[in-house]
């Protein structure tokens, strides 16, 4: 056709409102000539039929239509020859089918695919059987009458060796994709087509072993992986035979590279489906060993290209090979989805052998590989990291360049994976090393012992950098003034570390270091900008390092050169834009608020930067020297310069806002437009996550701005119209968060928000909030069950259950947070909340399950220990729910919960007054319970006790005729002091003044019994370090024992002294004198 397809679909929908004729008309076109046209009209005519989930547009269509419709497309499909387009309408079958067949109401189909199935055609057999593992995927039981017919002619298929190549693929290519698609229930029919598998096998090696069929085979390994990530289970009965096979594969070197590439994916894969097969691979038989052998074999394709020793940029991987490049990437997954348990001690007897083998290559390739498993060990190689030292630090000496650059790059991981505890028990061999290859005769290991040196100065305390400070920094030093570009940049990286890591030690080398800085920023007719962007991150660290003061001299010169040079953003130089945002970190670290007068300069830069998209082209040369990279590279590398540009630009707003407040008030406007978008921002999780930090930022600054009264044109309608957007936009991108860490975050900000502004949220804001803790709670709830399912497999053991462990952590974060923000909303809203509550009572009250997690149980009874708290009279309510629970909750075997539930005990007996009444026996009982355990104040007790002492001195307060006083109050006063909890403390020891201020009877006891214990309490709150009373109470109470000495008989006073520690005595009677010195 000559008109476009979108301009003639646009045309004719808008021309009828008739479905069926729209339906008919697309039917038609399938039949068209033009291949572009018909696919088109194949893949509208899908959308149509099938991307209801209830098929509406379907049903809406005449009975004839619907007739004529599934004829259409049989009969298209019996005599399509695009692939392409078969797959479309094989989809649009399928979905039609799923609903239709149970219905009776396509008897023509099965047959026509039994016809499919039976044809010499390759492509129709292949279709058939795609549209049966649709079918079995969504119908499940239902296809069991025919999944037996499949199942027999997949069989005879893959074992006819008459068929053609073509045909054959097309077997393979049916049989996994049914496999994979059958969800039958019926364990039966899953064993049935565990005959398949061998069949499959067999087939895919002698299409293989056919050098002109090789390649073909290609898209039956690549289903075989998919099979494996999503269905590995399946394979466990044959596993050993089908991991066998593609060892087989991976290691004939007869077999073109991508095969073996292919095959080994495939056993990556299988390792790291983790969440559906744990652990079932490190039970198979030397798998562990073979494949590592494997792995560690493609790392010695490596040349030794002479390009390589006179290159000027670090990231350089000239030499290696798509061979080596791939068993780096394999060898990484490999050790992160096994783990140190299981490979660390089969991965060092290798390697020691590759160590001591006269050909460089295998030397190399064992420090790579030591270098690229050292992370997924690292919990394991920590145990023996002086062997795992020893190994690298003794290649440093090794005659070939290219293992010594080898060397430096592990000890740099090693460095990261293990500080700061390497740097303290290693330091002095780690330096002498590091130090002695900065003088190496190849610049490639000077440059990258000295980018080592970084790492170590950084991720290391600095007490252990500043005892070798002199001799590092002079070294450096002199390494500024090497001929080498890769050896400059890198003394200027490392300047710039060790100023971060000692900080204030480094002043004494800041003239030096400044003056080479701005020497460098002033030639700007350097050959590179290598040099000159290392120099301008340098400044950066180095003047957050020593402060304002020392930089003031140079602060005006400094910033100018640096302000000049941001219009090299319009020539694309990422990595100096990149550094220059780096710079201007530092010194807005540096400078604070005195930053604000060059913010009208900076600023259109910084937005700029925050704004760039991935489709934007950033200069790549610096990064990538002048290796040669396919179209696809370039674009790839461009994209993320340009991402890590929009990151840095987006972490500078967020710093200008974090320091200047509401002086930050002339860009919140702009910044605001600029960060919300990017809450919903996929390519780069630091950006979405600096987007999220920023949204209390802006606010805050906004707020203060308002009260503050420099909001120009401000006012606390604009704080509000902005503080509903934010809250709304925060909303609406938690709902959409595909991870758990970042929804963690945002429910982290969304509380900080409401913090500054919820009193002015409206009522259908308010439950939009409500409704997305909904979500979080159900979506949390359905991962904790996956979580749950994964530790039932098999194969489950302790590794495995150690990575499950963060999974958990991450779900515990965000409950927290939600039991946070429903803690702000209940104070900022009281009373006018409980209707929401009573929406999420049906989320928030199961929790209190014993069968649930602990922090699930101490959250829920945090959230309704605020209402009591903050609306005793609405939270009556819930007394009968809650209170039950809540005693209950207080001899949880779990300390948090204890705590949580003795805090809440305290308030019910504060604010329950008559309801509380009947339960004062029980709650006595089990607070005696809490106070009298062996293990009661032990560390991790010691909150929970505090809280029961201080529940205990409320019952007495509130419910002092329910109770015998003259029992309660000596054991009472026998807990005290309390020195856990602070804010009891504070509480519970005013309390006891009070007490003692009106002369309470049962608190001194006949005769004062009680009063030498009072003062020792007394003595104990005054001299301790901690803060156990304001110092209201703490006065008081020195007022309370000068009125007791002025009172009481000399006697008693002198008896009560003696009762106290000489210590004690001694610092009671300074603070008193040093307060009457003050009277006076």
């Amino acid at each position: 056709m000559d008109v476009p397809f979108e301009t003639f679909i646009s045309e004719y929908m808008w021309s009828t409102k008739d479905p069926d004729s729209l339906a008919i008309k697309l039917s038609i076109f399938i039949y068209d000539s033009d291949i572009d046209f018909r696919e088109k009209c194949a893949v509208f005519l899908k959308k149509l039929l099938t991307s209801d989930s209830d098929l509406s547009t379907w049903w809406n269509l005449s009975v004839s239509t619907q007739s004529t419709i599934k004829a259409i497309l049989l009969k298209r499909i019996s005599i399509e020859e695009s692939e392409s387009i078969l797959k479309h309408l094989g989809d649009t079958v399928s979905g039609l089918a799923a609903s239709l067949l149970p219905r009776n109401d396509w008897p023509e189909l099965l047959p026509f695919l039994y016809q499919c199935l039976d044809s010499s055609s390759y492509k129709l057999i292949e279709s058939a059987f795609s549209i049966f593992g649709q079918l079995a995927h969504d119908l499940g039981d239902t296809v069991v009458p025919w999944v037996k017919y499949v199942h027999s002619r997949l069989l005879n298929t893959l074992n006819d060796d008459t068929l053609d190549l073509d045909n054959r693929i097309a077997g393979m290519t049916a049989a996994i994709t049914f496999i994979q698609f059958q969800c039958v229930s019926n364990s039966n029919q899953k064993e049935r087509f565990q005959e398949l598998l061998p069949a499959l096998l067999r087939r895919l090696t002698d299409t293989l072993s056919n050098s002109d069929e090789e390649v073909a085979a290609h898209d039956v390994l690549k289903l075989f992986m998919k099979f494996a990530k999503y269905e590995p289970r399946f394979l466990r009965r044959q596993l050993m035979d089908v991991v066998s096979t593609m060892f087989e594969i991976a290691e004939d070197e007869r077999l073109k590279e991508g095969t073996g590439h292919l095959a080994v994916e495939f056993l990556i894969t299988l390792v790291e489906t983790r969440n559906r097969a744990p652990g079932m691979m490190k039970r198979l038989p030397l798998f562990i060993s073979r494949c590592f052998t494997l792995l560690l074999k493609l790392l010695l394709d490596v040349k030794d290209d002479t390009a390589w020793h006179s290159v000027e940029i670090m990231k350089d991987d000239t030499g290696e090979t798509s061979n080596f490049r791939f068993g780096k990437e394999c060898l990484d997954r490999f050790s992160r989805a096994l783990g140190g348990k299981s490979i660390a001690h089969i991965a060092i007897e290798q390697l020691c052998t590759y160590l001591d083998d006269p050909e460089w290559e295998k030397r190399h390739a064992a420090i790579f590989a030591l270098d690229f498993i050292a992370k997924g060990c690292s919990k394991v190689m920590i145990m023996n990291l002086e062997q795992v030292v020893d190994m690298v630090l003794s290649c440093f000496e090794d005659p070939h360049p290219r293992v010594r650059w080898a060397a430096c790059r592990a000890i740099s991981s090693l460095l990261i994976y293990f500080g700061p505890d390497m740097q303290e028990r290693y330091h002095n061999q780690i330096i002498h090393a590091l130090t002695a290859a900065m003088d190496d005769v190849h610049p490639q290991v000077q440059a990258s012992s000295t980018r080592a040196l970084c790492f170590f100065c950084v991720l290391g305390k600095p007490e252990t950098s500043i005892s070798y400070l002199d001799g590092i920094v002079s070294k450096l030093l002199v390494l500024l003034q090497n001929d080498k570009p890769i050896v400059q940049q890198q003394a200027l990286t490392a300047l710039a570390s060790i100023s971060h890591s000692v900080e204030e030690h480094f002043g004494t080398y800041y003239d030096t270091v400044m003056s080479h800085l701005k020497t460098v920023l002033r030639n700007t007719d350097l050959k590179s900008n290598f040099i000159l962007q290392t120099a301008v991150g340098c400044i950066g660290a180095v003047v957050k390092a020593v402060g304002k003061e020392k930089f003031r001299g140079d602060e005006k010169q400094v910033m100018e050169v640096l302000m000049s040079l941001q219009g090299l953003q319009a020539k694309g130089d990422g990595p100096l834009i990149i550094d220059l945002l780096t710079a201007y970190t530092g010194i807005c670290h540096c400078l604070g608020h005195d930053f604000l007068p060059y913010m009208s300069a900076v600023m259109p830069f910084f937005t700029q930067c925050a704004q760039l998209e991935p489709a934007m082209t950033i200069s790549t040369q610096s990064d990538y020297g002048t290796n040669e990279l396919d179209d696809n590279s370039i674009e790839k590398a461009k994209k993320r310069d340009v991402l890590k540009v929009k990151a840095s630009g987006c972490a500078m707003l967020c710093l200008c806002a974090e320091i200047l407040k509401e002086d930050f008030y002339p860009w919140i406007s702009q910044a605001v437009s600029i960060f919300v978008p990017l809450l919903i921002f996929y390519a780069r999780n630091d950006v979405r996550i600096y987007a999220v930090n920023a949204m209390s930022l802006l606010l805050s600054s906004a707020k203060l701005a308002v009260e503050k009264g420099i909001a120009q044109g401000g006012s606390e309608s604009y704080f509000t119209k902005l503080s509903d957007y934010i809250v709304l936009a925060l909303v609406e991108a938690l709902h959409e968060e595909p991870m758990t860490e970042i929804c963690g975050i945002m429910l982290y900000e969304l509380n900080n928000c409401l913090q500054l502004c919820g009193p002015l949220l409206t009522e259908s804001q308010v439950h939009s909030i409500v409704n997305e803790i909904k979500h979080v709670i159900t979506e949390s709830s359905s991962r904790k069950n996956e979580l749950r399912e994964r530790e039932k497999t098999e194969d489950f053991d302790a590794e495995e259950a150690e990575l499950l462990s963060a999974e958990r952590k991450q779900e515990e974060e965000v409950l927290s947070y939600v039991g946070e923000i429903l803690g702000t909303l209940i104070k900022a809203f009281k009373a006018s909340f409980l209707p929401f509550l009573d929406e999420l009572s049906p989320y928030l009250l199961p929790m209190w399950a014993k069968d649930n997690t602990t922090n699930e149980r101490r959250i829920s009874i945090l959230i309704f220990d605020s209402l009591v708290e903050e609306c005793p009279e609405a939270a009556l309510k819930y007394y009968d729910v809650c209170l039950p629970l809540v005693l209950e909750a207080s001899n949880d075997e779990d300390p948090n919960v204890r705590q949580t539930a003795l805090y809440g005990l305290g308030l019910w007996a504060e604010y329950g007054r008559s309801f509380f009444q009947p339960f004062v026996g029980e709650a006595l009982s089990r607070i005696y319970v809490v106070l009298t355990h062996l293990n009661a104040r032990e560390p991790e007790n010691e909150n929970a006790y505090d809280n029961a002492v201080s529940t205990l001195g409320k019952i007495y307060q509130f419910h002092g005729e329910s109770i015998d006083s003259a029992q309660v109050i000596p054991a009472w006063l026998n807990c005290l002091p309390i020195k856990a909890d602070l804010v009891e403390a504070k509480l519970v020891h005013e309390q006891l003044c009070s007490m003692v201020e009106r002369s309470d009877r049962e608190l001194l006891g006949p005769n004062y019994q009680y009063l030498p214990k009072v003062v020792s309490v007394f003595a104990e709150v005054l001299c301790s370090e901690k803060e156990l009373a304001t110092k209201e109470t703490a006065n008081r109470m020195i007022n309370v024992l000068r009125h007791l000495q002025q009172t009481l008989p000399s006697s008693t006073m002198e008896s009560t002294w003696s009762y106290l520690l000489p210590q004690q005595e001694t610092e009671l009677k300074s603070i008193q004198s040093a307060e009457e010195d003050a009277i006076f």
